[in-house]
């Protein structure tokens, strides 16, 4: 009842509010004014269902977070047996990877370009999970190792005539370089002032690449980018997008790979205890120097590898595609996906990007649905879409085996 209430003193308020502006209006021809009090009664009606919709789901959430710690355990333990049933991910990954080859075959080809820039994102997104979800380091200046690799392309075939192939590796180590000449200065930093110094980075090489006319173009790019080829066997604008498609599942299948793996290695656990308190992490003899540069070094290989994808899909770049909303995206990603999560980024990256282009039918009305679809998670949801489950070791497993062991 109380709810009810309350969401009748906001729709009365939202009324009130609206009254000049919905409610009245003045024609100077006529001399009159005309009443639209019906405009008023709909957005007070609206308001109430609303408001009294969001009261009941955040008293469904706070009564989801009165469970005590045990059932939530044994909650998280079910549904990561279920996930890490064979029964049941083989199947699914079959499935996505039927989907994923016969796609092009499937849909057009502005569909095959808009996925191409999701896969994108996916890679951008893993690699910033390395730096943001894993070490718990906030990169605000992500978007510029993206630029390194998509630029260091584009001037290569430009001034040197290399190929796409030579330039892929070369992308990666140069982001690589630039990962580690960022963690040098800001080793002692954490917090918002390490996110004001990784922002003014981005913003140095995005103005260095603006004014340096005479070497990168300025604010006019670099136009005509070859695509890449496999021994000619894909020529014409159709064959080479659907290459770059199949290019870009290969990339974002060695990308899964490669960041699992470091997430559950050895320096992968030292960048979450590095996460979770940096004090405690040193005094446990682990090197924060050397994990931290390992961080956004590895980070910015993915940045500069796909930066060169980049510059070839669009065949034209200039600075004004490397600007700070590019790396707000790439965080956004990160972060409504589940930090740290693998397989929220990535459907992350497939909300923030395929939304958007989805919901151009709604005109002027897809970004006020889009944002508040980004409320409503951020809401409900504040862990990300996917929460990353930690992998706990059964302490009275271990003690059963040795128990077994010593009889």
């Amino acid at each position: 009842m109380e709810g009810f209430k309350k969401s009748l003193l906001v729709s009365l308020w939202f009324m009130f509010l609206v009254l000049p502006i919905m409610g009245v209006f003045v024609d100077s021809v006529e001399n009159v004014v005309i009443w639209r009090l019906e405009r008023v009664l709909y957005v007070g009606i609206c308001t109430f269902f609303l408001s009294y919709v969001w009261r009941f789901m955040i008293r469904k959430k706070e009564a989801g977070n009165k469970v005590d710690e045990e059932s939530g355990e044994e909650q998280i333990s079910t549904y990561s047996k279920i996930l890490s049933s064979p029964s049941f991910y083989y199947p699914l990954l079959a499935g996505i990877l039927i989907f994923a080859i016969i796609f092009p075959q499937l849909f057009s080809m502005y569909q095959v370009n808009i996925m191409i820039s999701a896969l994108i994102y996916v890679v951008l997104g893993l690699g910033l999970n390395i730096v943001v979800g894993l070490a718990g380091l906030l990169d605000l200046g992500y978007v510029a190792f993206y630029a390194v690799g998509a630029y260091s392309y584009a001037l290569m075939n430009l001034y040197w005539g290399v190929n796409f192939w030579v330039a892929l590796p070369v992308g990666a180590l140069l982001g690589a370089l630039c990962g580690i000449l960022l963690g040098f200065p800001v080793l002692r930093l954490r917090g918002d002032y390490l996110a004001i110094v990784t922002l003014g980075f981005g913003e140095i090489i995005r103005l260095v690449l603006e004014n340096w006319g005479d070497f990168t173009h300025g604010p006019s790019g670099i136009a005509n980018i070859p695509r890449p080829d496999f021994f000619g066997l894909f020529t014409g604008l159709s064959n080479s997008i659907h290459f770059m498609y199949y290019l870009m599942i290969v990339l974002v299948i060695f990308t899964i790979f490669v960041v699992n793996r470091l997430k559950n290695s050895r320096i992968g656990r030292a960048w979450q205890a590095l996460r979770e308190d940096e004090i405690a992490c040193q005094a446990m003899g682990i090197d924060k120097v050397k994990t931290k540069l390992m961080a956004f070094s590895l980070g910015a290989t993915w940045a500069g590898l796909v930066g060169v994808v980049f510059a070839a899909k669009t065949s034209f770049i200039n600075p004004a595609s490397f600007t700070f909303l590019e790396s707000a995206i790439i965080l956004s990603i990160v972060v409504l996906g589940g930090m740290g999560s693998i397989l929220g980024v990535i459907l992350g990256a497939l909300v923030l990007i395929l939304l958007p282009e989805y919901l151009r039918a709604f005109s002027e009305y897809r970004m006020l649905i889009f944002g508040a679809t980004m409320v409503l998670v951020m809401v409900f949801r504040p862990q990300g879409l996917i929460r990353d489950v930690r992998q706990k070791i059964d302490i009275n497993a271990i003690k059963k085996a040795l128990g077994e062991a010593n009889e």
